[in-house]
Formats: C-alpha cells, sequence, structure tokens
C-alpha cells in the first residue's frame, strides 16, 4: 500500500471541517439543569449540540446511537475489539468580557473563537474528521472504533456513568481533551464543600455582610464577587478604602450605594480550575479586603475562611502539601462561595492530588482542621487517578504517530485536569493542545489554532488507523 499522506487528506477536507466546526460551535451547550426535561436530561442546548454530531455522522454513513440524549456513538469497523475515542460537546459558561460573540465560531488571525474552541468542540471535531478520513480511504480495519459523544464533562460525568451502564467498554482508547503529546497520568481530582452552619450573629455590629458570592463551578477560577453589606456608619470612608485596595492589586471592581446598602463587586481572571495560580479568584481578593473591615461575628468568621486560601493553594492549609514525580503538586481551587445572613456560608473547592497522595487520609486531614475552625466537611466526593505504563502498546503506538506527523519528541506527561480517560479501562489523553501554545480553555476569548486543528486531525486518523488496523 502507497503510504498515506495523512495532512493532505485533511487539507482537501478543509473547508467542511471549518463550516462543520463553526455550525457545532454556535451552539450554546451549556448545561441548564432549569430547562432540562426528560428528553433532554442536561439542557435543550447540550441536547441540540449531540444531536447535530449524531445527524453528520448518519450523513456520512456511520452507525450511530443516541443514548437517552446523556451521550451517544459513531461507529465503523468490524470486529471484537474496539477502540474508543472520547470527547465532549458540553461548554463551561462563557462568562464575562469578550471581545467577540462566544457562540459565533469567529475566525481571525488564524484563529477560531468561540466557548468550545478548545475545550472540546475543536479536538472533537478533529477526531470525527479523523474518522470520516479512515473511512473515506476503505482503510482495512480489524477493529471497529468509535467515537463516543460525552455531554457533562464539565460537571458530574453523568453522561459517561449512563452510557457505560448500557454501552460496551472500549478496548482501549484516547480522549483528545487536553495536551500533546500524552497524558500517561492524570491527578485524582475531589470536591467538597465547607460549611459553615448559620448562627445568631451580632446585630449591632457597625458593619454587616448581607451576603457574598463568587463563581459558578468548582472547577473554575471565579472571576466576578460580589458582597452586600449594611453599613452603619458614613461608607465613603470603605468606598476609599475599596478604591485604594482595588488599584493596590492591579484590579477592577465597583462600590455603589443601594439604599441601605454598599454593594461591593470585583472582577478576576478565570482559569481552569486544575491550576489555580493562572487566573485571579475574584472571591479570594474581596474576601482579603473585607476581612480588614469591622464585620459582624458570623460575616467576619466566612471572609477570613475564605481569605486563608490566599496564596495558600497547594493543601497548606489543611497540612496535605504532596508531591511525586510522575504527577507534580496537590492543588486546591475555591471555585464556588456562597453566604448569607441568615442560611450560613458555603466554600466548595476542587482538590487535585497526585496519583501516589493517600486520599483518604487527606480528607480526615480536612476533616478535622475545619472541625478545630468550628466549620464543617460535606459533599465529598473523589475521581480516582489515572495512570498507564509508559511501555504499554497504546502509549507506544501513540508515540510512533505522534513523532512521525510532527517530527517533535513525544513527552508522556502527567496532569491535574481531568479527562474522559478516566472514564476507560485503558485509555489515555491524546492532544490536541500543542506544546508551547497558551492554554485558554475556560478563559474569556477561547480560541484555537486553525492549523493545530488540523494537525492534530491528521495525528487523530494515523492514530485511528495504527490501532484498528
Amino acid at each position: 500500500m502507497t503510504e498515506i499522506q495523512w495532512m493532505d487528506e485533511v487539507l482537501k477536507r478543509k473547508d467542511d471541517f471549518i463550516k462543520d466546526l463553526q455550525s457545532l460551535l454556535q451552539i450554546k451547550s451549556v448545561l441548564d439543569e432549569e430547562n432540562a426535561t426528560e428528553d433532554a436530561p442536561l439542557g435543550p442546548g447540550i441536547k441540540e449540540a449531540l444531536q447535530f454530531l449524531l445527524d453528520l455522522g448518519e450523513k456520512d454513513g456511520f452507525k450511530t446511537k443516541n443514548v437517552d440524549n446523556f451521550a451517544g456513538h459513531l461507529e465503523m469497523g468490524a470486529g471484537s475489539e474496539l477502540v474508543g475515542v472520547l470527547g465532549h460537546i458540553d461548554v463551561v459558561p462563557e462568562g464575562d468580557g469578550w471581545s467577540v460573540d462566544p457562540y459565533s465560531g469567529v475566525i481571525k488571525d488564524g484563529k477560531i473563537y468561540a466557548r468550545g474552541a478548545s475545550d472540546d468542540k475543536g479536538p472533537t471535531m478533529a477526531a470525527y474528521y479523523a474518522m470520516k478520513i479512515v473511512k473515506e480511504l476503505g482503510l482495512p480495519l480489524k477493529k471497529r472504533v468509535r467515537l463516543i459523544i460525552g455531554t457533562d464533562e464539565e460537571s458530574d460525568w453523568r453522561c459517561v456513568e449512563h452510557y457505560f451502564k448500557h454501552e460496551e467498554m472500549p478496548t482501549l482508547g484516547f480522549v483528545p481533551d487536553a495536551d500533546f503529546p500524552i497524558i500517561f497520568a492524570e491527578k485524582g481530582i475531589s470536591d467538597y464543600d465547607i460549611v459553615q452552619k448559620p448562627q445568631a450573629s451580632d446585630t449591632d455590629a457597625t458593619i454587616q455582610l448581607l451576603s457574598f458570592q463568587s463563581g459558578r463551578r468548582y472547577n473554575m477560577v471565579p472571576d466576578f464577587a460580589e458582597a452586600r453589606l449594611v453599613v452603619h456608619i458614613e461608607p465613603q470612608e470603605i468606598i476609599e478604602q475599596y478604591h485604594a485596595y482595588l488599584e493596590n492589586k492591579g484590579l477592577e471592581g465597583s462600590a455603589t450605594r443601594q439604599g441601605d446598602e454598599l454593594v461591593l463587586t470585583l472582577v478576576g481572571i478565570s482559569a481552569h480550575g486544575a491550576e489555580p495560580r493562572n487566573g485571579k479568584n475574584a472571591g479570594i481578593f474581596l474576601a482579603q479586603f473585607l476581612k480588614e473591615l469591622q464585620l459582624d461575628k458570623e460575616g467576619k468568621k466566612y471572609v477570613k475562611t475564605v481569605a486563608q486560601f490566599y496564596n495558600h493553594d497547594r493543601g497548606e492549609l489543611f497540612d496535605i502539601v504532596y508531591e511525586d514525580e510522575d504527577s507534580g503538586e496537590l492543588t486546591i481551587n475555591v471555585g464556588v462561595m456562597r453566604y448569607t445572613k441568615d442560611e450560613g456560608g458555603r466554600i466548595g473547592c476542587n482538590m487535585r492530588y497526585p496519583v501516589t497522595f493517600h486520599i483518604d487520609l487527606g480528607k480526615s486531614k480536612i476533616e478535622a482542621k475545619l472541625k478545630e475552625a468550628g466549620l464543617h466537611l460535606e459533599n465529598f466526593t473523589d475521581s480516582k487517578p489515572t495512570y498507564v505504563k509508559k511501555n504499554d502498546p497504546l502509549i507506544q503506538t501513540l508515540q510512533k504517530v505522534y513523532e512521525e506527523q510532527t517530527g517533535e519528541n513525544a513527552e508522556l506527561l502527567a496532569i491535574g485536569g481531568g479527562t474522559y480517560a478516566r472514564a476507560l479501562d485503558h485509555g489515555v489523553a491524546f492532544g490536541a493542545l500543542f506544546p508551547g501554545r497558551e492554554d485558554v480553555m475556560h478563559q474569556k476569548d477561547e480560541y484555537a489554532y486553525l492549523d493545530d486543528l488540523l494537525k492534530a486531525t491528521a495525528i487523530y486518523a494515523q492514530a485511528i488507523y495504527e490501532l484498528a488496523k
């Protein structure tokens, strides 16, 4: 057989690829439980995006299946073994501060801008076109190949949980939702709430914290925070102090009077919760200011708890600082903060821990520290780390493909992010962010380089063929 020029095959389909990707990006597929129905369990936008990709697959001759609008798949080939490629079409909320419409798929300077361009609609479309190329070339396969489409990756993974209750587990596979070259290890992920139960507070305090809120998701660094105060003194001094604080920190925000209330807002910088230091946590910065005010007892306790996380995102507060050679440091992102005078407070944390960390011991230490402070641990969840040995045939095949397509060394990586690789019995994350490229997932003006997506398509096409031939 003549050697296949995978990139040439991709470029033949470039215009169709861009058109289909833009159509997918223009669907606002954010989790919408408020408008969820039995037929759209995660909301109408997510159902629409899933159906779009299934319809595309049916048009191109793949076997398709919709699994109760929680997930779906496109399949080709024959054989008892199954190569799985897992992508997702749900996206995090767009957030604030975009310079373009976040659901337009506009192209500027070789980049395509939209929520989901890099996480994960762009890479998922690259994987789809990779399958399409292998299929259209009529290449002989000894295994089936299945693109599995998830719909709840950014939240609770109900999609893959439901899918694998009803459908078979792939023999092996990869996930186009992280970094190139190859991610062989992923940290464990725990979400939990730090809870401050409501207590009677001192009503004669000079300043009372009525409410505090920041953040939308545990796995995002919050880019906006708001606090509402009742101030029993002339508030102008507080307003001036706040403006000075914002200027000193190089941040934006506002202080406005609304009737009897003083409302403080702060704008931070959003980032993926896997590395909190890539963003500026609006809630923590606002709490840093508030803790210096003469607040009521319970309000003071809450903002001091939040503020403690300033420059302490490696487990220092709980005596669980930990690092290993393969997967790096333990990290904690404070993603969701809610407080009201009547209901008490809640701080939602997202913890990423190394593959050799003992999570049960870590949980016990967190509980003990919180108990000392009169706080409680609730809603603790744990997604175990994933790890594939470096000499595994799956790893070696993907290394070969990456090096042939790029001419670069296929270095093995470990990450704090959680990908669908941990939903597979035997799988790794494989692209689509190339080394040296800025990671803008979950940030405003999210984008992907079109040339990178096309290169990823060629890599995925060869990988699918090599794994399934």
